[in-house]
């Protein structure tokens, strides 16, 4: 087992790892950058390093500096929780190189999931349903252009080091694949030093469903159910919920034993999802796999009573997975709201500032994961996510009375917050009755917000 770990990250996934280690008996190593130096995860954690200024290029993205901090702690292993490096195959192969143990999945398979048209084809190749689109990277416009004519329009233009929905243009006719072409390129050269496109049939109304997987380096992997993440905004999620509406147990068992599968074939381990859009007639479509934690694990660990992260860390340290798949069952309904620093009535603008009052929900099945406190000072430099709300309950009813208790209850005064968002998504009747898609905000939220 690990003497130390260093936590690669800030904010609640900071906090989240660091109770995880010490519940394991494992010392901790905080990093902070100069504006987090009052942040919880440094007093949480044993001991705690400075890394540089607030922009996170010179602080939680540089590699050379979390490894010295490592070095000179004494670590033997660093998590990087999700975000900043948590997907870099180079910082797994430097913390390798350093004698240090990156928790996550091996570096190689990280460069190949990251590379969605390698992942595509991989996928392909075990057996796990594909959008049609391009075998590859585009080669020129000319290509994007015949490509979309032979699948037949919509069809989405997206990056291939993408993520995050930059680089990504969805074009319903000739003229528009003209017109966005260069401009996708030139947004995925900016975002990601990668200006390589591929093309993909666009799913009309999907639904994003992600299945949860671990697996240990005996080959041993199992899958978690799924999590609906449908509700989301520029392809960033907003409310994730487990089980999906749309799922029945004969589609998730199918669904899950195929994510294993392709899992198990490019040789993972460690925790991760396979990520998939649905359409109507519940056909899926394997769309990218995410090796790392996820923003929205508690959802799965509710329905499943099981801490992931410690099983990732412990799986990380070479002991065999702890689950089994014929033990797993789920058990009730979960949701979990991504409370944001962001003004909803101003298109979602950042609102960093300082806390003046906070009181955080509780009651029975109520969960809040969190950094911050009352006087905390959300610095403008990082993501504005400052909370997640997680609920459970014996069934989807419960858990949406017990949501919209909990968001009643939740204060957070000094700065705007999505709680209104999540207040007037809940109480809709398309998110009652579990008939949306991602398309969701524009056609319900927006419009409703307009008027």
């Amino acid at each position: 087992m690990f003497k130390k770990v260093l936590v690669a990250n800030r904010g609640e996934i900071a906090v989240r790892i660091i109770r995880a280690c010490k519940e394991l008996g494992i010392k901790t190593v905080a990093v902070y950058s100069s504006v987090d130096e009052n942040a919880l995860h440094t007093v949480f954690a044993d001991e705690s390093v400075c890394i540089g200024p607030a922009p996170s290029s010179q602080s939680y993205l540089d590699p050379t500096r979390i490894i010295s901090a490592a070095e000179i702690t004494g670590a033997d292993a660093i998590h990087p929780g999700y975000g900043f490096l948590a997907e870099n195959a180079e910082f797994a192969d430097m913390c390798n190189s350093s004698g240090i143990t990156f928790i996550g999945p091996p570096a190689e398979v990280i460069r190949k999931m990251g590379d969605k048209a390698e992942a595509k084809k991989s996928m392909k190749e075990a057996g796990v349903p594909v959008i049609p689109g391009s075998e590859g990277v585009l080669t020129d416009e000319k290509e994007a252009m015949e490509l979309a004519k032979e699948m037949g329009f919509p069809v989405i233009l997206k990056a291939v080091a993408g993520g995050g929905g930059k680089g990504m243009r969805i074009v319903h006719n000739q003229e528009e694949l003209e017109k966005n072409f260069m401009m996708a390129k030139a947004e995925a050269e900016a975002a990601f030093g990668n200006p390589a496109l591929y093309l993909e049939k666009y799913i009309d109304k999907p639904r994003h469903i992600e299945i949860q997987l671990i697996g240990d380096k005996f080959g041993n992997m199992v899958y978690l159910g799924e999590r609906e993440c449908s509700i989301q905004r520029r392809h960033q999620k907003l409310i994730e919920e487990s089980p999906s509406p749309i799922i029945n147990d004969r589609k998730r068992q199918e669904m899950g034993k195929v994510a294993v599968k392709g899992a198990l074939h490019v040789g993972y381990y460690s925790a991760g999802t396979i990520e998939f859009l649905v359409d109507s007639q519940l056909n899926y479509y394997f769309m990218e796999m995410n090796t790392r934690i996820q923003v929205e694990h508690p959802v799965t660990e509710m329905v499943y009573n099981v801490d992931l992260i410690k099983e990732q860390i412990l799986v990380a340290a070479g002991e065999k997975l702890s689950l089994r798949q014929k033990d797993i069952k789920p058990v009730g309904h979960a949701i979990e709201c991504r409370i944001n620093a962001e003004d909803p009535e101003n298109n979602f603008m950042p609102s960093p500032g300082e806390i003046t009052s906070l009181y955080q929900p509780g009651g029975p099945g109520t969960r809040v994961d969190t950094h911050i406190y009352a006087s905390y000072k959300i610095p403008p430099y990082y993501d504005s996510l400052i909370a997640k709300l997680i609920v459970h309950g014996r069934d989807r009813k419960e858990a949406i009375g017990r949501l919209k208790r909990a968001l009643d209850e939740f204060v957070v005064e000094g700065i705007k917050t999505t709680i209104p968002f999540h207040q007037f998504v809940i109480n809709t009747p398309e998110f009652q009755s579990g008939d949306f898609d991602t398309h969701f905000i524009e056609n319900i939220y927006q419009k409703e917000s307009s008027i």
